[in-house]
């Protein structure tokens, strides 16, 4: 479970397989969930926005009747609709379907939170777009802090190594916050592979007298040769976020 901080919600992604009863007595009101589209089930999402937790995810094909259209535009539809109202065992639920065209696809997403100034359609996208970092996640604690092998056999020397690790990777994503702040762009620019491996620079420039701030250091133009800010062709560049509620 990643988290991220969204105004005065607090922002889960859940990939793992979510057991219902045990996600709603450990989820805090005004937590701002966001579910893969594998998991599906619309008398557990009303339980959650009763409980006062919002979500988004992808909408599934699913028969739906629309209360009222906030926005729509040839990239972006933006509509109140009336899930479950056939009949079925799941009872209907009033939710927000977003519809952004991207390229030549359609992508839709539904969420709890029907106020679009207060969730606007290209923040839902992004958010559910970040969902992927779990993986990116796990991969670079493997293959970059070593988590792939344990060093030893013991069961409270694995539980001391885990815990190490993923310390170390919430220290690495503390830093990179810090560098992106002075270097006033986003820390999803910042390369955390570069940062960590520019902490054998830092130590060399430290112990030879040559740097004292590890964060000024980094952010130095002297030392843009690190790395550490990912290069993106302006092909490849992604365009700004619309955070207008009703885009035009």
């Amino acid at each position: 479970m990643y988290q991220y901080k969204f105004d005065s919600r607090k922002i889960h992604i859940v990939r793992m397989l979510p057991m219902w009863g045990w996600l709603r007595s450990r989820t805090p009101t005004a937590t701002l969930l966001i579910f893969d589209r594998g998991f599906y089930d619309f008398t557990e999402f009303a339980a959650l926005v009763t409980q006062g937790v919002a979500w988004i995810t992808r909408l599934k094909k699913a028969s739906y009747r629309v209360q009222k259209t906030l926005s729509h535009t040839p990239k972006l539809v933006d509509q109140i609709i009336e899930l479950g109202h056939k009949r079925g065992r799941a009872k209907p639920i009033v939710v927000r379907l977003i519809e952004i065209k991207c390229g030549n696809t359609w992508y839709k997403y539904i969420t709890s939170v029907t106020c679009p100034m207060e969730l606007p359609p290209d923040v839902i996208a992004d958010l559910y777009s970040r969902r992927w970092q779990i993986e990116t996640a796990f991969c670079l604690v493997k293959r970059l802090l070593g988590l792939a092998y344990l060093w030893t056999g013991s069961l409270n020397g694995i539980k001391l190594q885990i815990w190490a690790t993923w310390l170390f990777y919430a220290v690495l994503l503390d830093v990179a916050d810090a560098v992106a702040d002075e270097l006033a762009i986003e820390t999803d620019k910042i390369s955390l592979e570069m940062l960590f491996r520019s902490f054998y620079h830092f130590h060399y420039a430290y112990n030879h007298g040559l740097a004292t701030d590890l964060i000024a250091y980094l952010v130095s133009p002297k030392n843009r040769d690190l790395g550490i800010v990912k290069y993106q062709p302006k092909s490849r560049q992604q365009p700004t976020l619309n955070l207008s509620p009703h885009p035009t």
